[in-house]
């Protein structure tokens, strides 16, 4: 990873993540690609409306705020417009007083391989290919899925609720959950309790995070992580003591033992969740912001 940012927390993004190009995008399926430039620059001075991940990033970069203004969050624009094109997505950065200066237009590539470059800790696109790109290269990323009624948290804390299993954690255990079932995955967890699990994709972001909450006094970070799980006892123990042997704080951990996570998501007043699982992920993203991580064995 790129040393170039020091030790901010560096999160990438696609221009459709941040800002709804539904129309724009439609055109570009339905007439091409310089139709889709032609009309892009024909409305570049028309500021673009929020997109999926907008409420997060205004929270992000707010955090440079807290901190009298010490610049620990960088958030960059990775996407597959040209600079020329591109211009209209920096024209609705600026009208949102954004505090957004890095971006790479890839011109129709795939931009994912300036992750690496950029050091980024998490990657955010609408292209289900280019995220599996990211992950491949072991970067935390997740596909944006839209919300069908999504909310912006109701407070200025920055609350991020994450899968455990092929998440934060690699999928051994649900390896043993699909090909043998609840009872083996219940018995191996038991007898496995004191061996803290291998680190999944988002292990090095939930890190980056912890680090970034240990700038403020505990109960005033603008930051908060909960861990929202299918497990519950017995199989919980492993989990506490695998944060425990990384040393990562989590602040809330709901252990839920299969039910229905939308609920408790929104009772938590999460701005963005990650799951591996495509189902959970349709439930979730009707009430927020939520980002599928195609990886492990749910998703071979």
């Amino acid at each position: 990873m790129s040393s170039g940012f020091g030790k901010k927390l560096v999160i990438a993004i696609s221009s459709r993540a941040l800002f709804d190009l539904d129309d724009s995008h439609q055109i570009y399926q339905e007439q091409g690609l310089e139709a889709y430039a032609r009309y892009q620059i024909d409305h570049e001075d028309d500021i673009l409306s929020p997109g999926e991940a907008f409420p997060m990033v205004q929270k992000l970069l707010r955090i440079n705020e807290r901190l009298g203004g010490e610049s620990r969050v960088e958030v960059l624009l990775l996407s597959r417009n040209s600079a020329d094109t591109g211009l209209r997505v920096f024209n609705s950065i600026e009208h949102y007083g954004l505090d957004i200066t890095r971006a790479a237009f890839s011109g129709g590539e795939s931009p994912y391989r300036y992750v690496s470059a950029f050091g980024c800790h998490l990657f955010l696109s609408t292209d289900a290919q280019d995220v599996r790109s990211a992950l491949e290269n072991g970067v935390a990323a997740a596909t944006l899925m839209s919300s069908s009624s999504p909310q912006e948290g109701s407070d200025s804390t920055l609350k991020f609720a994450f899968d455990g299993d092929a998440v934060l954690f690699s999928d051994e255990s649900e390896q043993i959950y699909k090909s043998q079932g609840l009872d083996a995955f219940t018995e191996n967890e038991k007898s496995s309790a004191r061996e803290p699990m291998s680190g999944g994709p988002f292990k090095a972001f939930l890190s980056a995070l912890h680090g970034l909450q240990a700038e403020f006094p505990p109960l005033e970070s603008p930051i908060r992580t909960a861990l929202v799980t299918a497990r519950s006892a017995p199989a919980h123990e492993r989990v506490i003591r695998t944060l425990r042997a990384w040393n990562i704080r989590i602040d809330e951990s709901l252990f839920l033992g299969g039910l229905d996570k939308s609920a408790f998501l929104r009772a938590y007043g999460a701005d963005v969740f990650f799951d591996d699982q495509e189902l959970h992920c349709d439930s979730a993203g009707q009430h927020i912001a939520t980002g599928h991580v195609p990886h492990g064995v749910a998703n071979s």
